[in-house]
């Protein structure tokens, strides 16, 4: 069985359905993307994984065991974590108290916050998935758009035990910064990691995916495998010419 699998997806919002019938599923080492113009239905499959939605129908298993999220919490818990657009990022905190958000780590009878181990674990980690930042306890608005984009990858990694969820991860970042968050799914993909990736740029999508799903109007097209496909039947699949 694979590691995260969705069958027969369905989301109604009312009398909208905004996805319906997705079924795929991930593994370990694996990128799977999710590809379709704005209103396909890839944001939806992402939430429903992280806990923001309950599907109105279908199943979420993990390891072959179905599960169900009613909260955010709930997905977390079980081992899924999610990179959005808006990051989630405390400005005003360092770098080690973001990576540690609302897992704080304290000790003693008062549970005064372990900021020395906080700022410790946080640096190896850092240095284990090479995102170059002076210090963990550098306050996140002193930082890049990248690499305010790598403490969020970096976050979900460190608690995700089976999935991390990544929608628009480079969609405010220049070239460079882009490159160097390319890079670090890269290397989270040959850790092992599974991970499920909504991006608008095929470029992108070609570098680093294994398989591809292919959205259109919150239905399910195709899922092909990126080396055996190209950018123009993928196009075809998005704009319905196929």
């Amino acid at each position: 069985m694979p590691l995260v699998r969705v069958e027969h997806l369905r989301k109604e919002f009312g009398a909208v359905v905004a996805v319906d019938g997705v079924t795929l599923d991930a593994d370990g080492g694996e990128v799977v993307a999710l590809v379709g113009d704005n209103g396909a239905g890839k944001s939806t499959v992402v939430n429903c994984l992280a806990g923001v939605y309950p599907p109105t129908s279908g199943r979420i298993l993990l390891d072959g065991a179905a599960v169900q999220f009613p909260h955010p919490l709930e997905a977390r818990r079980q081992g899924i974590e999610a990179v959005f657009q808006d990051l989630a990022l405390a400005d005003l905190q360092p770098v080690y108290m973001n990576m540690f958000l609302g897992r704080e780590l304290v000790r003693g009878l008062l549970r005064r916050l372990d900021r020395e181990t906080m700022s410790a674990e946080t640096q190896r980690l850092l240095d284990d998935l090479d995102v170059r930042i002076d210090s963990p306890r550098k306050t996140i608005r002193d930082l890049s758009g990248g690499q305010r984009q790598a403490v969020a990858i970096a976050r979900a990694v460190h608690w995700a035990q089976r999935l991390v969820l990544m929608d628009e991860p480079t969609a405010s970042l220049g070239v460079a910064e882009t490159q160097r968050v390319e890079e670090l799914i890269r290397r989270l993909r040959d850790r092992g990691t599974a991970i499920l990736l909504i991006s608008h740029s095929l470029d992108q999508v070609f570098g680093l995916a294994d398989r591809i799903c292919v959205l259109r109007r919150g239905k399910q097209v195709g899922i092909r495998t990126a080396a055996q496909t190209t950018g123009e039947e993928i196009v075809a699949m998005i704009t319905g010419l196929v």
